[in-house]
């Protein structure tokens, strides 16, 4: 590739960033800016990973905010015949745009060309790098192999409902006294986020944003990255997984319901989605672990507007979406907030079907059982879902036992346990 066309795409691609940033309200992060960068101090490479349109990008730059850095987005048509060879070419045009003292680097969406983690291992020896993608598999695979100890990983969600409500300008106070007028605000702010999820995009364009990031990752990270052949069948499987969050999946029941007769053929299908983070897979717990990969999963979404682009039912699975935004937050706060042990979270089922919607484990503790519905004003259903709490919270040995609700808050104590019901609002509002 010619050097001349290298730098025009790096100062076409500069521009778009500058322009981005005086035209649109940037929203601070709590994965920080300032968090990340200490990272680089030492001859490691930063992978941010996370879904397309998440924000990554955005980061990265703020990365090195105040300081001079080469940034190259890999998602460009222009840079199709872009190979590994060119790399070096790259980083001259970046020196020749910028001077030789130019030390900083972000390659963006850089899993697209092969054999890319040569060059950043020789790289990253003198350089801060920063690298974005979205297929973990691809970047934690090939940085394993090339670059063992020397990388730190950061992944990169939508908004969270406290993001989300900084850019609607509400204030979240410090303490948990609110006035019933912001509490009837922030209800409607909540339907707001759970209907439309948290793509920042989804702000400015609207819905169809969602499907359309939807619709890219099945196309360019999924079907033409791993040439899938029968498109056709993978596309309905994924439609159907996604439209099924929260409910246990089986491996083998998909591959009879789509004709795919290979198990192993459904279970990369299902990986690839995890992996190019459409879903989130959840294990059954069990104190075995081989049980816990034999027994049947259940899926949630990376976003809860995107499940609904998928699934078209907000009205009627409110409850369901709901779980799924807590869901999404367990695995954010991990991700984000818990530096040194991370929690793990899974799903309890005993013989009888008694089932708690999650399962918080910190090291060889379970540090907190959760269930989440719309109302527990149904007797049935706030017996159904006490009993399965006090049955797991016997058999796992844990006491913190939550429900959270849309709008209900009150602590009770059944048969000894102390349960704390919490609005989903104020729920998601902690850190």
């Amino acid at each position: 590739m010619e050097i001349e066309k290298i730098k025009k795409i790096i100062v076409d691609q500069k521009e778009e960033i500058e322009d981005f940033f005086q035209r649109e309200k940037i929203v601070s992060r709590e994965l920080s800016p300032d968090k990340l960068r200490k990272f680089l101090q030492y001859p490691n490479v930063l992978v941010i990973t996370g879904p397309r349109r998440s924000g990554k990008s955005t980061l990265a730059t703020l990365i090195f905010k105040g300081e001079k850095y080469g940034y190259l987005n890999f998602d460009d048509e222009r840079l199709a015949g872009f190979s590994a060879k060119d790399f070096n070419l790259a980083v001259q045009a970046f020196y020749d745009l910028y001077g030789e003292k130019t030390d900083c680097f972000i390659f963006d969406e850089i899993q697209n060309i092969p054999n890319w983690e040569l060059f950043i291992n020789r790289l990253r020896r003198t350089k801060k790098i920063v690298i974005t993608g979205s297929n973990a598999k691809m970047l934690s695979g090939d940085l394993a192999t090339h670059l063992t100890g020397r990388y730190l990983e950061a992944m990169l969600y939508p908004f969270s409902f406290r993001e989300f409500l900084s850019f609607k300008n509400f204030e979240i106070k410090k303490t948990d006294e609110y006035s019933t007028k912001e509490i009837s605000k922030i209800g409607k702010l909540l339907d707001e986020y759970l209907k439309n999820g948290g793509f920042p995009e989804t702000f400015k364009f609207g819905s169809a944003m969602v499907s359309k990031i939807y619709d890219d990752v099945i196309t360019k990270d999924i079907l033409l990255h791993y040439g899938v052949k029968n498109k056709s069948a993978f596309r309905e499987m994924a439609n159907y997984v996604v439209s099924n969050f929260g409910q246990e999946i089986g491996y083998a029941k998909l591959g009879h319901i789509f004709s795919i007769k290979n198990v192993h053929t459904v279970r990369n299908y299902v990986e690839y989605l995890s992996t190019s983070f459409l879903i989130f897979v959840l294990e059954k717990f069990s104190y075995k672990l081989k049980q816990q990969f034999i027994t049947s999963k259940k899926v949630y979404g990376i976003d809860t507007g995107l499940v609904n682009a998928v699934a078209f039912k907000f009205s009627e699975n409110s409850g369901k979406i709901l779980e799924n935004a807590v869901m999404i937050d367990l695995k954010r706060r991990g991700d984000y907030f818990e530096s040194k042990l991370k929690s793990k979270v899974y799903y309890w089922q005993d013989y009888s079907g008694k089932e708690v919607d999650f399962v918080v484990k910190q090291g060889n503790k379970i540090k907190q059982l959760i269930q989440v519905c719309q109302s527990l004003a149904n007797f049935e259903t706030k017996e159904r879902e006490t009993r399965a709490l006090l049955k797991a919270s016997q058999e796992l040995n844990c006491n913190d036992l939550t429900i959270i609700t849309y709008s209900e808050e009150v602590v009770e104590k059944i048969k000894g346990k102390k349960i704390k019901i919490v609005p989903a609002w104020k729920w998601l509002l902690e850190v």
